[in-house]
């Protein structure tokens, strides 16, 4: 959050239930069946603040973390010194001293990475690192071939643990599960008695041989859908909330926002919000006016006293408008704060309907919003 005077009220807040988190853990933990579970912590801990997330997460008893990038895995060192750190971006030259220092674990990407870790360690003394492969992503990892001429090296060369990434495991249904899962068990012949892993939050749902040694839920930890389609049973960790700027009532025929792409047909009370695209409350939440309004996706909603206000035209750089008309039961007032996401709303609900998914919301939120924490009692 930028500085600012610790008595000014915020116009924007984040309510993070830390709590919850940890039930989420516990609960992928139970889904994960004999395999250890790990947490993902990548993008600030999915934007909810990597330092509250690996300290309450470690409290719950998370003894591996991965990162994205080395920055990212310093931080969670420093908050979980006897945890394992794994980088998911492997390394890149100028970068071997870090891994040492901060006895961090690359998982290497590529055969460049491969070489470049190998001199380091000829160079300095070994210490572990893990192999991505890819299985069919075609992202990150080395190829299949390079994978099985690798499992044949000498046994101090061999990863501590194998990794790939299912591509569509949000969607159960989908061949190229069965494929990847295919592959991957070749590889893990190969390489006899090293951990695997190959689950995300989504893979834990596939469960049986998808589980493999270690798994690694990222998006069901903090409250997001990890299966298309399906009901989701995660507990919902973030609450977003944007203060009501402005009442405005607007007679019937006249428009709202920029390109005056709505006409209201009614007379019409409007509560103008202190949030916009610059805080992570995408344009494509907009009202009317984007092309994704033209197509079937759910109408755009926020919550206010526990009821639902459609969004109004489109969503500018620091203010959103919203029909408070049918509000009842409750004066709307100046100073109310309206929810953007959360327990009446959810995540996925609202990213749904900007035609995205909720990790995009979610790790797009603003330094603007005041983050709140519930201390979780573990």
């Amino acid at each position: 959050m930028t500085a600012q005077d610790d008595t000014l009220p915020p116009a924007l807040t984040l309510d993070i239930d830390l709590a919850a988190l940890a039930v989420n853990w516990r609960a992928m933990e139970a889904r994960s069946g004999p395999a250890r579970t790990s947490a993902v912590v990548k993008a600030n801990g999915y934007g909810l603040g990597i330092e509250p997330v690996v300290r309450t997460l470690s409290e719950a008893g998370c003894r591996d973390f991965f990162t994205a990038t080395i920055d990212e895995a310093i931080t969670a060192r420093r908050l979980a010194p006897h945890a394992r750190i794994l980088v998911l971006n492997g390394i890149y030259p100028g970068a071997e001293q870090c891994f040492r220092k901060y006895r961090l674990t690359p998982i290497l990407c590529s055969m460049e990475q491969v070489q470049l870790w190998n001199k380091a360690c000829t160079r300095d003394g070994r210490l572990p690192h893990a192999l991505h492969v890819d299985t069919g992503m075609n992202r990150l990892g080395v190829t299949m071939p390079e994978a099985l001429a690798l499992a044949e090296r000498e046994a101090d060369d061999r990863p501590t643990l194998i990794m790939s990434h299912l591509a569509c495991a949000d969607d159960p249904d989908r061949p190229e599960n069965a494929r990847q899962l295919e592959s991957f068990q070749a590889v893990r012949r190969a390489f006899q008695g090293i951990e695997s892993s190959l689950s995300n939050s989504a893979g834990i749902f596939l469960g049986g041989a998808y589980l493999c040694d270690l798994t690694r839920p990222g998006i069901a930890l903090y409250g997001g859908e990890a299966v298309n389609r399906a009901e989701n049973p995660m507990q919902v960790v973030a609450t977003a909330k944007a203060r009501i700027l402005q009442i405005r009532r607007a007679p019937a025929g006249s428009t709202v926002s920029y390109g005056a792409t709505v006409r209201l047909p009614r007379d019409t009370t409007i509560a103008v919000c202190a949030v916009g695209y610059a805080d992570g409350y995408l344009r494509s939440i907009s009202g009317s006016g984007v092309p994704l309004r033209d197509t079937d996706a759910p109408a755009p909603v926020a919550s206010l006293h526990g009821q639902a206000i459609p969004v109004l035209g489109r969503v500018t750089m620091d203010l959103t408008m919203f029909d408070v008309t049918d509000v009842v039961g409750q004066e709307v007032r100046c100073g109310d704060f309206v929810e953007l996401f959360g327990k009446s709303h959810r995540l996925d609900d609202l990213a749904r309907s900007a035609g995205t998914i909720g990790y995009e919301i979610l790790t797009s939120l603003g330094s603007r919003y005041a983050r709140h924490y519930q201390s979780s009692s573990l």
